[in-house]
């Protein structure tokens, strides 16, 4: 059977289903979000004269919901206006409108009877065909399923979305025995390829994979914190950053999901892994019990291990809990240097195995942890997942972790650290010593340029398959001739159909003139050879890009290097109009942080094809500089464009002016469109896997047009002059009376007027869109040799954070 989700059914409009449809809205799904009917008015609703059957009380809770995801930090919309997307309702009234519902999603509270009244609700409702859901964390599906028509089950299973829900990235699937294979197949590639999740393949046991070993580790940390005379705060600092895993690390991730959460989590495997042999360690301390009871749940409380005060002055201060005497002390911002050490190395594998494979109270504290949850995760296979790579993902999709359980023990050495264990008198699982006499030394390996893990069941090595149909430059490198061009920092790759890709993979992918040249032989190539039809720029890291390499900058203003900063300048700028200009389609595929330089490479591009969760910005005058490669006039060409002539040459540049000297970077591709980052026409994808194979679909589609492709005519500029630069200064004077800025950030500020108004162009002149591009090299120059803007440049990086001189 095809199946095709144009409508969801979302049933329950609390944290994780407003948040759900939130996110389905993300995607371009319409949802249909319904709550319980209220039984009692609020005083706001007497107040008005409401009564129990007016509309608006009775479909309050959905509409809270929708309200609360608007309101929410971090943002669970793209963009607010997507909540249009969501149509709210109640049980009662609007229960039948679930019949026209492609998938009804369940995301009532975690109570089985609930559940399964619900369930049973919706199967004398559903039209046949339709896909039902239970995004619970952790109940049987069996449970849930017992007594359902045979096609319902057909079309049941467990999609337990992480929270928040549009930025963890963790789907696990939960078939019930009776699941329609190709419904699973389905929710799988609808995750992944719509909207955009990592999808694991979960089994029928308490909270599955991830929570699973989530609590446990959470345990664990409770345990051997008191063992080791830790307090919340170092414990934290140990089992973060130090270890290769989020800064929040323990305590202050359950300040943020909710320390109910937490114990409602622990108390579902005590209470029904009856076998586990740590079950014991799944009941809580005392100490942990008493918060529970006196409200100190975390963030939606006010507190819970941490929390914030008013010290001295009325200055926030930070608290931690003491479990000894259950009162709150300030925190030390504690550090060591064992921790700064580990913390030093530049990747989660280094740091870890610097941290535990040293001597310190910190080291000895992270090895106990970690060996508890190494060999309590070991245990759980295959119970919980068929394979190490399942369990991997889910900690690394839903917990954020740099590493997942095996590849952290791949980190450490699983021989040299099994031994140890052994030393200490540790049970080693059977399949693990098996594992050590028969693998290869690590549980993921590589034969003949084929990625491998360990098989639990099968005591073997199987081959990791990956999608064929998704293009995946570690992939395309693995042949040779696939390489066309290449240096430490950048690379031209043919991927396939005609199709070039400029990658970047300098530190931080910051621009220099090393991927300038190679980007500037892949755009001659581009042009001059009948093969390519068209280009595609992306990369694979973390970031597209960080923007220019501001050490050299910095290097070359301190030596007084100024034709040398003016040529780079120069290079870079005639690289983004190479790609604006090319003969035959550029597309650029950003994602992630898209700043500065790497956002003038977006803006030069035939068309963009971003990843939803996109930062793009330009952030120089952070820098003490302005825009350098073209950024200014192309972002001020899309406000000319937007604005259609109405209001006249100003309020365009007002609108380039502001988002430029402010720094304002979109929070998501869909922001990026309404400050003027990215155009209308511009295309953006959920899927962070799917990204390149879209831009290369998007490349191609242009270069097939009917007609064919045509670059852009040189646009020529009308723009306010003098006048309009005088109205952006005196404005710029109120806020320096009102130190609001500082006189550097108006020096800058001025700098970028004066290119932003046609420099001493009339108002009647005709601006080229190179004469832009000479105004702001040498703007750019002019403020490299300022002390205050070096001055921004060397706190920029040393600090990692703009300075307001």
């Amino acid at each position: 059977m095809a199946y095709e989700i144009k409508k969801v059914g979302v049933l329950g409009a609390g944290t994780m289903g407003s948040g759900i449809a939130a996110h389905l809205a993300n995607a371009g799904i319409a949802s249909l979000l319904l709550d319980i009917v209220p039984n009692k008015l609020t005083p706001a609703e007497e107040k008005q004269g409401l009564n129990l059957q007016a509309k608006a009380v009775r479909n309050r809770l959905a509409n809270a919901g929708v309200e609360n995801a608007l309101k929410s930090s971090p943002a669970a919309f793209y963009s607010p206006k997507y909540a249009e997307k969501i149509t709210t309702g109640n049980f009662e009234d609007d229960w039948a409108s679930l019949a026209d519902c492609d998938w009804i999603v369940e995301v009532v509270v975690e109570r089985l009877d609930i559940k399964r009244d619900v369930f049973k609700r919706i199967a004398e409702i559903r039209k046949p065909g339709s896909i039902v859901s239970s995004n619970t964390s952790g109940i049987s599906i069996a449970q849930m399923g017992a007594g359902l028509p045979a096609e319902f089950l057909q079309h049941f299973l467990v999609t337990h979305f992480f929270n928040p829900v549009r930025y963890m990235k963790l789907l696990e699937l939960v078939p019930h025995s009776q699941t329609d294979p190709e419904v699973m197949t389905f929710m799988q590639r609808f995750g992944e390829d719509v909207l955009g999740k990592g999808v694991i393949i979960a089994k029928d046991t308490p909270n599955f994979v991830g929570n699973r070993v989530g609590i446990f580790g959470f345990a664990s940390t409770l345990n051997r914190m008191a063992a080791h005379d830790f307090t919340i705060e170092e414990a934290d600092a140990v089992l973060g950053k130090a270890s290769g895993r989020p800064k929040s690390a323990a305590f202050r991730t359950s300040d943020l999901v909710g320390l109910d959460i937490s114990l409602h989590t622990a108390n579902t495997v005590y209470e029904n892994a009856l076998q586990d042999e740590m079950r014991d360690s799944f009941n809580m301390p005392d100490w942990i019990t008493q918060m529970a009871k006196a409200g100190w749940l975390g963030d939606k409380t006010g507190g819970g291990f941490y929390k914030k005060t008013k010290g001295a002055g009325g200055k926030s201060q930070i608290m931690q809990l003491n479990p000894k005497t259950m009162e709150y002390v300030p925190v030390t911002n504690y550090t060591s240097p064992a921790l700064e050490e580990a913390e030093r190395r530049s990747t989660p594998a280094k740091r870890i195995q610097t941290l535990v494979w040293g001597d310190s109270r910190e080291a000895k504290f992270a090895w106990d942890v970690l060996c508890d949850t190494l060999l309590y995760t070991a245990n759980r296979l295959p119970e919980i997942a068929d394979d190490i790579l399942t369990v991997d993902q889910a900690m690394k999709w839903g917990y954020n972790w740099g590493l997942g359980i095996f590849e952290t023990w791949d980190a450490i050495g699983p021989l040299k650290s099994i031994q140890r264990m052994q030393q200490e008198g540790r049970q080693i699982p059977a399949w693990v010593t098996q594992f050590t006499t028969q693998g290869q030394g690590l549980f993921y390996t590589e034969q003949n340029g084929q990625k491998m893990r360990w098989d639990v069941t099968r005591s073997g090595y199987q081959a990791i398959l990956e999608r064929t149909d998704l293009v995946k430059l570690a992939g395309v490198k693995k042949n040779q001739a696939n390489i066309l061009k290449q240096n430490e920092s950048a690379s031209a790759l043919d991927i396939g159909d005609g199709v070039m890709c400029l990658e970047f993979h300098s530190k931080l992918n910051s621009i220099d003139s090393e991927m300038v040249a190679v980007g500037m032989w892949a755009l001659q190539e581009l042009n001059s050879q009948s093969r390519w039809q068209a280009m595609v720029i992306s990369n694979e890291a973390e970031d597209f890009c960080a923007g220019a390499n501001l050490f050299m900058v910095l290097v070359a203003a301190n030596s007084g290097q100024w034709q040398e900063i003016e040529a780079s300048v120069k290079g870079f700028q005639d690289f983004c109009q190479a790609i604006k200009y090319a003969g035959k389609p550029v597309v650029v595929a950003p994602f992630g942080r898209s700043l500065g330089g790497g956002c003038e490479i977006p803006l030069a591009a035939a068309m963009v094809r971003a990843h939803a969760e996109t930062y793009i910005g330009l952030v120089e005058v952070g820098a003490g500089v302005i825009p350098g490669g073209g950024g200014n006039k192309e972002l001020l060409l899309r406000n000319i464009e937007k604005s259609r002539g109405y209001g006249g040459p100003f309020p365009p540049v007002q609108r380039t002016f502001e988002a430029i000297s402010f720094g304002k970077v979109s929070t998501s591709a869909a922001e990026a469109k309404a400050i003027g980052y990215l155009r209308p026409t511009d295309r953006i994808s959920l899927s962070r896997e799917r990204l390149l194979s879209d831009a290369k679909a998007d490349a191609l589609e242009l270069a097939n047009r009917p007609g064919g492709y045509q670059p852009p005519k040189p646009p020529v500029f009308r723009l306010p002059g003098e006048g309009g630069r005088f109205a952006i200064e005196q404005a710029l004077d109120g806020y320096l009376a009102l130190k609001t800025i500082s006189a550097h950030d108006a020096v800058i500020a001025g700098k970028l007027a004066y290119v932003l108004t046609g420099g001493e162009a009339g108002l009647v002149e005709e601006v080229t869109e190179q004469k832009l591009l000479d105004l702001e090299r040498e703007a750019f120059v002019a403020l490299c040799k300022l002390p205050k803007t070096q001055e921004r440049m060397q706190y920029i990086l040393t600090q990692g954070k703009p300075l307001r001189n």
